[in-house]
């Protein structure tokens, strides 16, 4: 892969399938500019490389399953509490996928610097607590995704409550996820379940050629449950009856997701459920921020909880360790919910 940054025109294979086309050395070409996928549209490409281009089954899928009267429930946190609860229960258990209005939040920005600025921090080594890059599977994956993230590490030794948003707050994640199941309002607190905090910040270019590829591959969250901002732009899809859902975007709203964890300990009760994002097909950045809740003590078993177990539902996973199961997670490409089967009984 060739940038020339004098003519603005890149020049990549036309497919993989191409004679002498060496994906391989493609792939480490582009991870060692430094760039990202805001550093190719800048070059002025008018085609996306080949490794970018997703399977034509991926493809045939991409737009939405359901009408528009299908949509993500909504759930205003300034209503009465118990209402709060059997809201937030439902909408884990039915659709994985709720948003919330009445809350109150931060946004940051880091994408629109220039490349000199960002390549400062593009590693994919979240050691030092900050890292920026393109496709955190760009090597394991069958073709890659077009989006550039940055995650910044914000656990277990994150910053003070008062300086996150109020959802990300203890009283209402963990009280009410713990009461939705009818827990102890400290059981997930006690686990230390969301003291474990990462977050990514998604940046979706324009594509030039967004039939081509996909800007986050279908998959599910590994951790306890996440938290996302989007833009107005869109394209953020959800897996429901077999087809897929848009999740509009409602100013103010902030989106919360159930992770494959999550799913596990509550054996079940709240599900963890497929999303993707399509590449950007209009002409301004998509943007969103998530913020991923996990365990902290990641040596501990995990496995659905005793108070979820009974002779009409028993358990059904086995247990783990968080370390084994991550470990997993990050030697596979995104692909759907392969990883929570694995620990299926």
């Amino acid at each position: 892969m060739t940038i020339t940054a004098a003519s603005g025109n890149t020049t990549t294979p036309s497919s993989t399938s191409d004679q002498g086309y060496d994906r391989t050395k493609a792939v480490k070409e582009f991870d060692d500019s430094k760039i990202g996928v805001k550093g190719l549209v800048d070059s002025g490409i008018d085609s996306i490389p080949s490794f970018f281009h997703h399977p034509p089954e991926t493809l045939a899928d991409l737009k939405p399953s359901f009408d528009a009267a299908v949509d993500i429930p909504v759930v205003d946190l300034s209503a009465d509490r118990s209402l709060v609860v059997d809201q937030i229960k439902h909408a884990a258990n039915e659709f994985g996928f709720f948003q919330i209005i009445n809350h109150g939040y931060l946004q940051a920005a880091f994408h629109e610097q220039p490349t000199e600025t960002k390549s400062r921090f593009y590693g994919r080594d979240i050691g030092t607590g900050v890292a920026y890059s393109s496709n955190f599977d760009l090597y394991q994956s069958k073709a890659a995704s077009w989006r550039d993230t940055l995650q910044i590490r914000l656990g277990p030794k994150g910053p003070e409550p008062a300086a996150l948003p109020e959802i990300c707050r203890e009283e209402v994640i963990k009280r009410i996820g713990s009461e939705g199941l009818g827990l102890e309002k400290n059981k997930l607190k006690d686990m230390t379940c969301l003291e474990g905090r990462v977050m990514a910040g998604h940046y979706y270019p324009p594509c030039p050629q967004p039939d081509l590829t996909i800007g986050l591959s279908s998959h599910t969250d590994p951790g306890m449950l996440t938290v996302v901002l989007q833009d107005h732009i869109g394209g953020l899809q959800v897996k429901y009856g077999g087809g897929w859902v848009d999740v509009k975007p409602r100013h103010g709203a902030i989106i919360i997701n159930i992770g494959d964890i999550f799913q596990i300990i509550s054996n079940e009760e709240y599900k963890s459920v497929e999303h993707r994002v399509l590449a950007n097909s209009k002409h301004e950045a998509r943007t969103s921020v998530s913020i991923f809740f996990n365990p902290s003590q990641r040596e501990n078993l995990y496995g659905p909880l005793p108070e979820l177990i009974s002779t009409e539902k028993p358990a059904l996973y086995r247990q783990f360790t968080y370390s084994d199961f991550m470990r997993r997670f990050f030697t596979k490409e995104l692909d759907g919910k392969s990883l929570i089967n694995f620990y299926r009984l």
